[in-house]
């Protein structure tokens, strides 16, 4: 059966890369962004008897696929194999070892064999080693940060004096089940922290905080004691045209729901020790050329004049000595979803393109990076006020259209009108495609925060998993 093998060398104890594959989370994290996979079923560790029953989306047909954990050795390895899927055979082993007290390796070995016997092998082991190769590369470049930005987290809550790691924090999300909040989620608990989802539907028996933004109620008792909170609760700004009745709702989900929160955190005993409180960079409004650092004023508009009302909603928490930052984000780029992520299909196909001008600025960001920027506010004290979650290097629409062109391997030879955005859109897409900030992340720079991707070609080819010139867009693979 053919052997597929990929192997790491990582600046991290063999203890710690072990320990965060046995997080909950870990699964989640090394699972592809441009993949449409979903965990139906989940039982037990990576230890014998652990199975994970995986859902695969492929045009109109879903795949199932079942994996049992089958032998397990301590910081040296863990397998799984297929019970039932597309593979004829599958055996993924995860081999570590120590190369010092404070490196290690980490070898991926599979072993396979095609669905249809030689036929399947003949005709489908290029595109399955190419797949494997693609999926392995991202878990490395995933692999990687996580690691690091555990670290230096660990390092920004480390007391003067004392030894050993900070105790684990617990932290409150809002928009737990959102694009950013699900990876937020996985990115804390692979690092040994406890999350409390503040939704809507709490699950019996979870830590979840039940709240209802629209009606005023919190379960302030079940929130009280978490050692900080992050908000990420909106209404979805893309989708629908903003009519007036729209428009409404979103500045009244993103005002109500930050009053009610900061309020209650200021009337606990116990306070959090910081509020990481969701904003948008469309608080500068339409700026041209001008670079835009957190000490700029606000803009005119609708989306300056909503982040405007969603940052003076915090206020309550730091008036009363809550550590509050507003996190100015800009467009995360992720193929799971987002701007990207309604971008790919008319790259993908060959009808992508500039809109309008291409002159104005698009303030991107790295998905992993703004995860990044949310625990360097968490641990960094000095860390207040408004922060650009953005990248160091902005670039224009037209700019951004070629590079994604290049990664993709697609023309981007079809602009887009500005008046046929502004007719199919309104005013949404005039101020969310027409109009731009060249946002830097001044604060994050000149608090220490060193970018994981700070380059966009390097960002769209980890996101996308397109990790070379010429590869063909193929679907990646799965298993722990």
């Amino acid at each position: 059966m053919p052997v597929f093998r990929h192997r790491i060398e990582l600046d991290h104890p063999v203890e710690t890369v072990f320990a965060w594959h046995r997080m909950p989370g870990a699964f989640d994290r090394l699972s592809p962004p441009w993949e449409n996979v979903r965990v139906r079923e989940q039982a037990g560790g990576i230890e014998p008897g652990g199975r994970v029953v995986l859902e695969m989306r492929r045009g109109p047909a879903t795949l199932t696929w079942e994996v049992e954990h089958t032998a397990y050795e301590e910081n040296r390895l863990f397998v799984d194999e297929q019970v039932s899927g597309p593979f004829a055979a599958w055996r993924h082993e995860h081999r570590f070892e120590a190369l010092g007290p404070d490196r290690s390796v980490l070898e991926d070995v599979v072993t396979w064999e095609a669905p249809l016997g030689a036929l399947g092998e003949t005709f489908g082991r290029g595109y399955i080693e190419r797949s494997l190769e693609r999926l392995f590369q991202f878990r490395e470049a995933r692999l990687t940060g996580d690691l690091e930005l555990h670290r230096r987290l660990r390092t920004l809550r480390s007391q003067p004096g004392l030894t050993g790691d900070p105790p684990p924090l617990t932290v409150a999300i809002t928009g737990a089940t959102g694009l950013i909040g699900t990876q937020l989620t996985h990115l804390l608990t692979t690092g040994g922290h406890a999350v409390r989802r503040v939704t809507r539907s709490p699950e019996a028996g979870s830590t979840d905080v039940g709240w209802d933004p629209a009606r005023g109620e919190i379960d302030a008792e079940a929130l009280e004691g978490v050692d900080a909170v992050v908000h990420l609760a909106g209404e979805p700004i893309v989708g629908a045209r903003w009519t007036d009745a729209k428009k409404k709702s979103i500045r009244r989900s993103r005002e109500a729901g930050t009053l009610l929160l900061a309020r209650t955190l200021a009337g606990f005993r116990k306070k959090p020790a910081v509020l990481v409180s969701g904003s948008a960079v469309g608080y500068y409004g339409n700026r041209g050329d001008d670079v835009i650092t957190e000490a700029s004023g606000a803009g005119k508009g609708f989306l300056s004049e909503v982040c405007v009302a969603w940052e003076q909603a915090a206020q309550p928490a730091r008036a009363a000595g809550i550590r509050t930052v507003l996190l100015r984000t800009g467009i995360v780029l992720s193929a799971e979803g987002g701007v990207l992520g309604t971008m790919l299909l008319p790259f993908k196909i060959g009808v992508g393109g500039r809109l309008g001008s291409g002159r104005q600025y698009m303030p991107w960001i790295d998905l992993d990076d703004h995860l990044g920027l949310i625990l360097h506010a968490l641990g960094h004290r000095e860390v207040s006020g408004p922060m650009n979650a953005t990248a160091p290097n902005p670039v224009p629409n037209a700019a951004f259209t070629d590079v994604m062109g290049r990664v993709l391997g697609r023309p981007t030879l079809l602009p887009v009108p500005g008046f046929a955005i502004r007719t199919l859109m309104g005013e949404m897409g005039d101020e969310l495609l027409l109009q731009g900030q060249r946002a830097v992340p001044e604060k994050a720079r000149s608090t220490g925060y060193v970018f994981l991707r700070p380059e966009l070609e390097d960002a769209l080819r980890v996101q996308l998993g397109r990790f070379g010139e010429d590869e063909p867009d193929t679907g990646g693979g799965g298993g722990r």
